[in-house]
C-alpha cells in the first residue's frame, strides 16, 4: 500500500505514480523490523549484497547484480571516511534504488518501465531492466554527455532524447506515461528510496553499529539524502544504532533550491554550475521531504560553484578517486561546511563518492 503524507490518501501497488493531489507517494508503512523483536546484525550475511537488509526493504530480491557493501575508506587527506559507491555495477549509487525498484516492477509482472535522467539513473534503471528482461524506455536531455547516452543504448533501452531544460525532459516522460508503462522514476518511486536507504545500513554496519557525527552527500532530487535519512531513523527504530547524524547537503549553484531552504526554484542564476550536470534540478519531486530531513537531523545544504567543483574533482582525482564531477561537489561542499564551522574539527564524517559515467 502507498501513502501520500500530503492528504492522506491511500493507494494498491498498481496505483498511480503520485498522488491525485500532487504529491509523491510512500509505503503507508515503511518497511522497518518489528522494534519489539528485530534481527539479530550478526546474522547478516555479506554475499547477499544490499540484499542482506532484506527485513527492511519492501519486496523480496529478484533483480541482481550482487550490488552493495562499497568500501568505506579512512582517508586522513580529506579528514573524512569515503564511502565509495563509485564501484557499482554501473558505477553509482542509483544502483541502489534500481535493484529494489526493478525487482518490485518484476514482482507486479511488469513489461515496461519508463524513466527520465540525465544518465546515472537512466542506466541504473535501464542495466537492472535488462537483467530482468523488461523493456526500458529512458528520456534524457538532448544535449546529455554521448558517453553516458552510449551506455545506456546499449542495454538495449529505447532512448528519447528532448530538447530543453532537464525540467522538460521530465515533462515530456510524464506525458509519454500510459497504461502500459509503469514509471521507475528515481524522484517519485517509493521503492527506489527503500533502495537508497542501504546507504546508511551498510555505513552503520561497517562501522561497528556506530553512526558519524554528519554525513555529506550531492543532492538533486535527493534520492540519496532522503534515502539516508530513512535508512538511519530505520536503524535508530530497530535499536541496531542510537541516533541520526546530521545531514548536509551540497548542490549546484544556480540549481539550488534546497540550500536556500525552498522545495523549489525557478533558477536563474548568473552562476549556475554547468560542471555539476547530474545534479541540475529545480524542483525535486520531493523538496518538502529534504527541508524536512534537513530540519530534523539539523542539517543543512550549500549551493556550490563550478570553480568549487572543479578543484574538488581535480583532488579527488589526484588522490586516486576516479568520479565524475557531480560527485566532487560533495567534497567542495564538505570544504564550504568546515570553513563556516558546520563541521567542527573533532567530528567524525561521512562523505559519498559516486559516479564514473562521464
Amino acid at each position: 500500500m502507498y501513502h501520500c503524507e500530503a492528504c492522506g490518501r491511500e493507494y494498491g501497488p498498481d496505483g498511480p505514480w503520485r498522488c491525485a493531489c500532487g504529491h509523491a507517494l510512500d509505503y503507508a508503512r515503511r518497511p522497518l523490523p518489528d522494534a519489539d523483536s528485530p534481527p539479530d546484525p550478526t546474522t547478516l550475511d555479506r554475499d547477499r549484497g544490499l540484499w542482506s537488509f532484506e527485513p527492511f526493504l519492501p519486496v523480496e530480491r529478484r533483480v541482481s547484480l550482487g550490488e552493495g557493501w562499497t568500501p568505506l575508506i579512512d582517508d586522513a587527506a580529506f579528514d573524512a571516511q569515503l564511502k565509495l559507491d563509485s564501484v557499482f555495477p554501473t558505477g553509482s549509487f542509483k544502483d541502489r534504488g534500481a535493484t529494489v525498484t526493478l525487482s518490485q516492477a518484476d514482482a507486479l509482472g511488469v513489461e515496461r518501465v519508463v524513466e527520465d535522467s540525465s544518465g546515472n539513473a537512466g542506466l541504473a534503471i535501464a542495466t537492472y531492466a535488462a537483467r530482468a528482461g523488461i523493456d526500458a524506455e529512458i528520456y534524457v536531455p538532448a544535449d546529455a554527455k554521448p558517453t553516458k547516452l552510449r551506455k545506456i543504448e546499449r542495454t538495449g533501452a529505447d532512448v528519447v532524447r528532448i530538447k530543453g531544460t532537464r525540467g522538460d525532459v521530465t515533462d515530456a516522460c510524464h506525458d509519454a506515461l500510459d497504461g502500459d508503462a509503469w514509471y521507475a522514476s528515481h524522484a517519485w518511486q517509493p521503492a527506489f528510496f527503500a533502495g537508497t536507504m542501504t546507504w546508511a545500513l551498510e555505513v552503520a554496519a561497517q562501522r561497528g553499529w556506530d553512526v558519524p557525527d554528519a554525513v555529506v552527500v550531492p543532492v538533486g532530487h535527493g534520492t540519496l539524502l532522503l534515502g539516508a535519512y530513512r535508512g538511519f531513523r530505520a536503524l535508530r527504530a530497530a535499536g541496531w544504532t542510537e541516533r541520526v547524524p546530521r545531514l548536509l547537503g551540497a548542490q549546484a549553484s544556480g540549481y539550488a533550491p534546497i540550500a536556500a531552504g525552498r522545495p523549489a526554484s525557478d533558477g536563474g542564476a548568473d552562476d549556475a554550475n554547468e560542471v555539476a550536470d547530474g545534479i541540475q534540478i529545480h524542483r525535486p519531486a520531493r523538496g518538502d521531504q529534504l527541508l524536512d530531513a534537513l530540519a530534523a537531523t539539523g542539517g543543512t545544504a550549500v549551493a556550490v560553484d563550478a570553480a568549487a567543483t572543479e578543484r574538488a574533482h581535480d583532488r579527488l582525482a589526484r588522490a586516486g578517486y576516479q568520479v565524475e564531477p557531480t560527485c566532487a561537489t560533495a567534497v567542495a561542499g564538505l570544504e564550504r561546511f568546515r570553513a563556516a564551522g558546520t563541521i567542527a574539527a573533532e567530528e567524525d564524517v561521512v562523505v559519498v563518492l559516486s559516479g564514473q559515467n562521464y
